[in-house]
Parts: structure tokens; sequence; C-alpha cells
């Protein structure tokens, strides 16, 4: 009776017409507004039905051949395959590299890796989060530890040059004397340029320390080639699989293989990371994995080896590139002076416009960023810049030329904020006030953003049709 309810078998539109309704409505605002946040991305319909597939109701604790569960034979076999592409994709020898496709996400791998490392109070250090860091590399205030990186170890960060915004090697090279971390992480979450990684490695050898590397956001531009890779300097390099990748909401943890250092009488000293960061993974922080998103990365780990997928991530930056230079010809200030990446923090201090009103108005616009630090700034809450992003655009098919168009977008929609900020005064809750309640302004932002969801239903969305 209960394998034939019609509970079990109705669409989700017809069963729960008012998620559905939800989930449509979502649907067409990707479709009509331009994603520019810089860490997401729309992914491809055979990962997309991936996710959606029966490798969805399999629990399977353990390792491949090393469940705490029956009936993962074929769960096993996909899991591998994850695995193997994955090493594939960037290129590694698997007597060299191993992988483990489990982490939820990529603030859990992160913490799977300093679990694996290093004891509770261990030294890491990190990029600043206001500086372009990421939360799990650890951040304080200072009343508080704001990050659990930071709760459950010892946290300093290394900072840019509050001039040029790049990374200060030199002093990062004297804090870290002096505080001998033992992990330290060359990852960014808003940082516009290439990492050294010749010298973070120079850098972790001096304190033995280990290097790791969290390429979550550069990930696919690194799988394509178009930028140096961290796999030649680093121990252990995390990853996300949604952002530039373009794969499902999922991380990878990949970890080094065979010798590590050789002492001084010859005695090869071998890595040991398999065994802890498997173990730190499951049991030490996760559950079962999620095998529908396992099979996401497998089959986005295969399409990261194509050829289209090169040409895509070649074409991210030069948009990037170009939407770098067309705002600088706007007169915005960009954080470093241009990009390497994906991505672009653009400062906006010079023109009187905090991050929160223009992630706002440019929302209202139909044009989603995120507000964010940028070097100096005092507030993670109150920030002075917004990031942007290319790599959704791209996907969607825009081009440099297309960039032009987006530029203009955005600086008509700054500009309409500091005419609203002249009569709303500081507040935000003001500003959101006059902006809808002022008929002159609201029908110049119902007007724009006309403009921007016609120009954007120009352009294809992957993925299925209605949802």
């Amino acid at each position: 009776m209960a394998g034939n309810a019609k509970l079990l078998h109705e669409t989700l539109w017809d069963q729960d017409p008012e998620l559905m309704d939800l989930i449509r409505k979502e649907k067409t605002r990707q479709i009509r507004g331009l994603e520019m946040i810089a860490s997401e991305n729309f992914t491809s319909l055979s990962v997309l039905q991936c996710l959606s597939s029966c490798l969805h109701n399999k629990y399977s604790e353990g390792l491949p051949g090393q469940r705490y569960y029956g009936g993962n034979e074929f769960i096993d076999q996909i899991e591998l395959l994850a695995q193997k592409r994955a090493l594939e994709a960037y290129r590694l020898s698997p007597e060299e590299w191993g992988c483990n496709v489990q982490p939820y996400s990529g603030s859990p791998a992160n913490f799977a890796v300093y679990t694996a490392l290093i004891e509770p109070h261990g030294r890491i250090m990190g990029l600043d989060l206001p500086d372009g860091g990421h939360l799990t590399h650890g951040f304080m205030t200072q009343t508080k530890k704001i990050s659990a990186t930071s709760i459950f170890f010892e946290s300093m960060p290394y900072k840019v040059d509050p001039v040029t915004g790049l990374i200060d090697y030199d002093k990062m090279e004297e804090t870290a004397r002096l505080f001998k971390p033992k992990v330290i992480i060359a990852g960014i979450s808003c940082y516009s340029r290439c990492l050294d990684y010749k010298r973070f490695r120079e850098i972790a050898n001096q304190n033995g320390a280990y290097l790791f590397a969290d390429m979550a956001h550069i990930s696919g531009l690194v799988a394509a080639g178009v930028i140096p890779s961290p796999f030649e300097y680093a121990d252990v390099v995390s990853t996300t699989t949604h952002k530039t990748l373009r794969g499902p909401r999922a991380g990878v943890i990949f970890f080094r293989k065979g010798v590590r250092t050789v002492k001084a009488n010859g005695e090869k000293v071998m890595y040991d990371l398999e065994s802890r960061i498997n173990q730190a993974v499951f049991p030490g922080l996760q559950g079962g994995p999620h095998n529908h998103a396992i099979a996401g990365i497998a089959t986005c780990m295969l399409q990261a080896q194509s050829p289209e997928f090169r040409a895509y991530q070649e074409q991210v930056i030069k948009n990037a590139r170009a939407l770098c230079a067309g705002l600088l010809e706007k007169g915005y200030s960009v954080a470093t002076g241009g990009t390497d990446v994906h991505l672009v923090l653009v400062d906006l201090r010079p023109v009187a416009i905090t991050g929160a009103r223009a992630e706002y108005i440019l929302e209202e616009i139909s044009i989603a960023c995120n507000k964010n630090t940028v070097p100096g700034d005092k507030s993670a809450l109150n920030p002075s810049g917004i990031r942007l992003g290319t790599p959704a655009l791209t996907t969607r098919g825009l081009l440099e030329k297309d960039m032009q168009q987006v530029v203009e977008f955005i600086d008509r929609g700054l500009r309409l904020s500091k005419e609203i900020a002249n009569v709303s005064g500081p507040k935000l809750s003001d500003f959101k006030r006059i902006l809808h309640e002022d008929s002159t302004f609201s029908e110049k932002v119902n007007n724009l953003r006309k403009e921007v969801e016609q120009y954007s239903e120009q352009f294809l969305l992957p993925g299925y049709a209605d949802f």
C-alpha cells in the first residue's frame, strides 16, 4: 500500500504548489537578474540531475570498501570515480596525492584540515578577513572570537599593504618567525591577485609549518591551467566545488602522499596525512556523506578536463578584467588596481557610498553582489566596498563587450544611491525607506530594474526549463 501511495509519486508542483511557486519565482529571479556574487555560479544540467537522483537515498558512512552499512557496491564505485577524476582534473599523480570527496562544503572541509593537522589551540596563520581572507582562516575582534577556527585554534592574521592592497609577504615572514604557526593558509575570499605559493612555501619551511592552500574561489581557474596552481608547493589543498569549478555545493580535500622531507642522515620522513584527514572528516566531524553531491563532483571534475571548460575559464578572467577596466574608467577605485582572477573588489570610500547601500541599491535593480570589507576597514559589519564576480555571467554567455553594459548599469545604480542618500542621510534604514516611499526615486529604481531585467533575459540559464 505504502509503495503505491499517492504522496510518494506526485510531482512537487501537484503535491506542494505553494513551495513550487517559490522555486519558480527564484528561477525567474535568476533569469532576470545579473548574478555577480563572486562565489556563485550556475551549474550544469548533468550536475543537477545527480543532485536529484536516487543516490540521495543511501547511507554510506566510512570510505569505499570500509562502510558501516551494507548495500554500497555502486556507491563505492561512484566515490572512487569522483576521487579519480578529481586527481585527473588537477593533473595529479595518485602516487603523490590523494583526496577526500566527502566534505559537505568548504567550511567543514577547512575545519577537517585543521583537526587533522594540529591539536586544539594549535597555531595557524591566514589572510585577515578585512584584507580579503575567509572566516574559516581565523577571525576575531578585540572583544570576540568570531570564527570557530579562532575559538578552537590560535589564529594570527597576515595582512595586505594598506596602500597597494597586495599581500605583504615580508611582513608575513616576519610575523611567522615570531608566532611560529603550525599551519600557514594560502587562500582568499576577496583578493583579486594570484598568490605567490613559492613564497608561502619558503615561509612555511622556515617555521616547520604545513602549507595549506584553500583554492575554493579559484579552483576552476586552477583546473583549467589559466592561473598558477598551489599543488606544486602545498601539503594540503581544499576547495569547494560550486564556485568557479561550477559543480555541486560540496567540498574536496587533497593531501600529499609519499616523502615529506629527508633528514640530514638520509632518513626519509613520510607524509601521514591520508589517514589523519580521512578520520577527521569521518568519524571526526561528519556522518554519512552526501552521495548525490559526490556524484555531482564526479561529473563536474570530468567537465573540468574539457577544452570547453578551459575556454570558459579564460573568458571568466577576460570578463573580470573588462569589468575592472570599465569601473576604473568610470572613476571607481579598485583594490590592488586590477584583477588576475574572477573577481573585482570596489572601494567605494572615494565616492562616499557605503557597501551596504551599494549592495541594496544594486539588488533593487536586479544586480546581485555583496558588500565587502576593503583594506583599512575597521568593521566587517559596516564595510566600505562591494565584491563583484564574473563566473555566473560568463556561464550565461556574456563576453567583454557585455561587461561595458553591465558597468553602465552598476554606475547608474550607484549614482542613484548617492541621490537617495543626499535626501535620506547616513542611516541605511532611512535610505531604504526613502527609496521606496519617494515616488521620484522609486520610479527611477523601477525603470532601471526593468532595463536590467530585459537585458539579462537575453542570455540562457543552464538547468531545467521551469525550476
